[in-house]
């Protein structure tokens, strides 16, 4: 029998704090702390509850007594339904400085290891239209607000070109403006949107696994390439080619012009085939002189710009003089390890996923990097004693994990060949400082210095440099 959620209304409640995953925090009457998602620290709110915990609530602002002086206007029309740019009602000075306190309360909670001064974090230069990627879906049932709901108005069509409601794997909510990825993406999703409706070419309904249209993906580069790569549900080549033409002679400044026919339950493209429809099949990106081949499976950190900050900070903490040799875990498609391979004697980077490998070797090639090798495989099986003994002792371990960090026998390792230095960047500072408690026995934290990497979002960056202890 499932248990009835009792709701409950506090009034005059100041919201305190940020907390993780970008809900910020309350504390109700009896000291339970309320979870909220649309309050800024330092508003005086009225809160419903719609979920009770023995340790906590989860709850709503209902009415706003005070507002914060945090508060800042938010930009985007879609602000509080998309759920894509939580924190853009905060102004962006606090958003670091929340930021900055996430990284040293997981370190010092989390990690309990003894920690120098935590650098300043360093903040991103744009603060909108700073993504190079973003994907988007098309619905024949798009999401409906409340007072649309409520209208008696024509709604129209009902399709939408947007973003999955958070929470809901069904429902899409019709993007306008976008201001997370600079022009002409929005432009190009706006005019497909309408053609695709004047021409009656059917969006796709995911619960029914009916329609045409499926997913749209825009990737831009600083070298001004533009990629589209539109995922259709089935093939129908005279609507395919009346759509992809359109895109083709209305925006001719896309390089890259790109189709998928996914037939399968989900939209992951990995396992498809990406046919290249007009101009070539790969964008390029460029950092110092460096070029990286980027294709539409290829990983490649979504703000280029600040990117490069955060692979200088790995390369100042790994502080080579070109005599180390480097290992590069959870390499991707080999950027860090071509990025620092100047100042080492030889790189090696490991990876699971062998077309991001592939494509590490092509860029390595392409960039006339002799001294790197990459290697694929599960980290946890192929990092191991062989393969330390085939290609030598490290000198330096720059690892870049995924947000699960990294696995205990991954760990371990390091601590058996025990190098001079580690570099340690990390997107989830919780599990980062979870394995850096495992490291504590032989390794001194000393230097930390966060990245913020996704403004007007609660996400943030880390890098840390372990050194052996003497």
């Amino acid at each position: 029998m499932r248990r009835k959620t009792i709701k409950q209304v506090f009034e005059k409640i100041e919201v305190l704090d940020a907390g993780a995953k970008g809900k910020t925090i309350a504390k109700a009457p009896d000291g339970r702390v309320i979870f909220l998602s649309n309050a800024v620290p330092g508003d005086v709110v009225d809160i419903q509850t719609f979920k009770k915990r023995k340790a906590y609530f989860e709850g709503k602002a209902i009415a706003f007594h005070t507002f914060s002086e945090k508060r800042t206007e938010p930009k985007c029309q879609h602000f509080g339904v998309c759920g894509g740019c939580k924190w853009q009602d905060m102004e962006y000075k606090y958003q670091l400085e929340y930021k900055q306190k996430e990284v040293e309360n997981n370190l010092k909670r989390i990690g309990h290891v003894e920690l120098p001064a935590i650098t300043p974090i360093l903040g991103s230069a744009e603060q909108y239209f700073y993504r190079n990627k973003m994907e988007f879906s098309f619905s024949d049932s798009r999401w409906l607000t409340m007072d649309e709901i409520q209208s008696d108005k024509d709604l129209g069509d009902k399709n939408a070109l947007g973003f999955h409601i958070p929470g809901m794997w069904d429902k899409i909510l019709d993007i306008e403006k976008c201001w997370l990825q600079e022009d002409p993406s929005n432009a190009i999703r706006n005019a497909v949107k309408k053609f695709a409706v004047d021409n009656e070419l059917e969006f796709f309904n995911t619960r029914n696994q009916t329609g045409f249209l499926r997913t749209m993906m825009i990737r831009t580069s600083s070298t001004g390439d533009i990629m589209v790569m539109i995922q259709f549900f089935k093939e129908d080549k005279a609507n395919r080619e009346l759509l992809l033409d359109f895109l083709a002679d209305t925006f001719p400044q896309i390089t890259s012009l790109q189709y998928v026919i996914n037939g399968k339950a989900n939209d992951t493209i990995y396992d498809q085939d990406v046919i290249c429809y007009k101009g070539q099949d790969h964008i390029f990106e460029e950092m110092e002189g460096l070029k990286f081949k980027i294709n539409a499976k290829s990983f490649y950190q979504t703000n280029s710009q600040q990117a490069y900050e955060l692979y200088k900070v790995t390369r100042d903490f790994a502080d080579l003089t070109g005599d180390e040799l480097v290992y590069d875990l959870y390499t991707g498609t080999g950027t860090i390890a071509q990025f620092v391979a100047k100042q080492a004697k030889k790189v090696i980077g490991v990876e699971a996923v062998p077309d991001a490998i592939a494509a590490a070797k092509e860029n390595a090639q392409l960039n006339g990097i002799t001294n790197v090798e990459f290697y694929v495989g599960d980290m946890k099986t192929v990092f191991n004693d062989a393969f330390i003994n085939q290609h030598g002792q490290p000198d330096v371990v720059i690892t870049d994990p995924p947000r699960d960090g990294m696995h205990k026998d991954v760990v371990q390792q390091l601590l058996n060949i025990a190098p001079s230095k580690i570099v340690y960047v990390s997107c989830n500072s919780a599990t980062q400082a979870r394995d850096l408690q495992l490291l504590d026995t032989m390794y001194k934290v000393t230097k930390v210095q966060p990245v913020d990497m996704f403004p007007q979002t609660h996400h943030v960056e880390n890098v840390v440099l372990l050194e052996r202890r003497k």
